[in-house]
């Protein structure tokens, strides 16, 4: 199986789980026989560090963005990349960057506050999970990360950054300026810059910020940038040609082919009948680890309060859950105390959980790129999964344009009398 985004590894923040004392680690324990169409991480000239924690962690095989992009990375090249989340694209800024320090360690102490990488991402779930999956790659390299995002205690933070000298920076990028502008982070050694999910910082209007943060890094020329995004439209390659020296360009299957790993339905139900239906598909569908969407904060919420009346065990996961909370509830449900997360389109970018078995959407995306986000949180890394939708008489008009923008027809049934009983009639008074 490749290295994927859809890890839980120990550790996060400034802190990584420590390794285990012992006799030194024999490379000749982690044998991966060669493969065809596959670039193993042994094939990459990786030193022990990282490979024992990738034997660790028994990874052996890059994923398809992995072995595109690593040996261009690797030589230090800049490197703008076509992947979505899920295909593994943070491992493979992470070994870049985690090699590059190994092979160039540092001459001198440098002060606090001041890394030789920055990885800047849009939202507060994907910069924890860049900082977990980095503890978890340095786990034997002499390199502390830090997550940097608001939301959380501005003080913690701040602490963390005082106490030693923090390698590699992953940031939301309004934190991070707060923390420019008070002086605790010096971006002027900045060696290596990734930007992540460079078209939603474009859709969420990040750029501005990211230009300001631009203005106090070495020059482009300077440093090495490394650009992913799902798309590389017209505006992300403006983009890079700004901030990049001559990147190569490498691209994988976006999630419109990749959905192929995930069963999905749609079922047509009248919207007062939706929740109804949704408790009768958990008690019949063998639905070990559920993610429900739905449009709107309220209407999460709204849901989230009606699944608890009919007692399932359910958390919310949205912009007006506290950040602490938000990262307790990922965690629980990363771990199966939670069987179902209900989540808006925005927290549910944040979620990389390996083994969830089915996406409802409760209420259709008005976006099809947002149906496709969706439904990729299953059916992971050849994993297979199923996707539900319920298509209302408020919604469905948006179903042809997602099965366009897909390239297929989706199922559409209505329910049977065991999913969906019908009503007792009214009587008349």
């Amino acid at each position: 199986m490749g290295l994927s985004e859809d890890w839980t590894p120990a550790g996060s923040g400034a802190a990584k789980p420590e390794a285990p004392a012992g006799a030194p680690w024999d490379p000749a324990s982690f044998q991966v026989a060669p493969a065809e169409g596959k670039v193993r991480f042994h094939d990459l000239g990786l030193p022990d560090p990282l490979m024992r924690a990738l034997a660790d962690l028994n990874f052996a095989y890059c994923t398809p963005i992995q072995g595109l992009s690593l040996p261009i990375s690797l030589a230090g090249k800049d490197v703008a990349g076509r992947a979505q989340t899920g295909t593994g694209k943070t491992a493979a800024f992470l070994l870049a960057i985690l090699n590059r320090f190994l092979q160039n360690p540092p001459e001198a102490r440098r002060p606090a506050g001041t890394p030789r990488a920055l990885i800047l991402a849009p939202t507060r779930e994907l910069v924890a999970q860049i900082d977990k999956d980095a503890a978890a790659l340095s786990r034997y390299c002499p390199i502390r990360t830090l997550a940097v995002y608001g939301g959380m205690e501005f003080r913690t933070q701040q602490r963390k950054l005082a106490e030693g000298c923090i390698d590699v920076i992953a940031a939301t990028p309004g934190r991070l300026l707060d923390f420019c502008g008070r002086g605790t982070i010096n971006l002027r050694q900045i060696e290596v810059l990734v930007i992540d999910e460079a078209d939603r910082m474009l859709d969420m209007g990040f750029i501005p910020d990211i230009r300001r943060i631009l203005r106090q890094l070495p020059p482009r020329d300077q440093r090495q940038t490394m650009l992913f995004s799902a798309t590389l439209s017209g505006d992300v390659m403006r983009l890079a040609s700004q901030w990049m020296r001559n990147p190569d360009v490498v691209e994988v299957e976006s999630e419109t082919v990749t959905v192929d790993t995930v069963k999905q339905i749609v079922y047509a139900v009248a919207s007062r009948d939706k929740l109804r239906l949704l408790l009768n598909l958990m008690d019949k569908e063998q639905m070990e680890r559920v993610l429900i969407f739905s449009n709107r904060r309220d209407e999460t919420r709204e849901l989230t309060d009606q699944l608890h009346r009919k007692r399932v065990h359910c958390e919310l996961l949205s912009g007006d859950v506290p950040q602490e909370k938000r990262m307790r509830v990922l965690e629980a449900f990363r771990e199966g105390k939670i069987r179902v997360l209900v989540a808006t389109d925005v927290a549910g970018r944040g979620i990389h959980v390996d083994g969830i078995s089915h996406v409802v959407n409760y209420n259709l995306p008005y976006e099809p790129e947002e149906y496709v986000h969706r439904i990729g949180r299953t059916g992971r890394v050849g994993h297979e999964g199923t996707a539900i939708s319920f298509a209302c008489e408020d919604e469905s008009f948006v179903l042809p344009e997602i099965e366009k923008f897909i390239g297929r027809e989706i199922p559409v049934v209505v329910p049977d009398e065991s999913l969906l009983p019908p009503r007792p009639a009214q009587k008349n008074l």
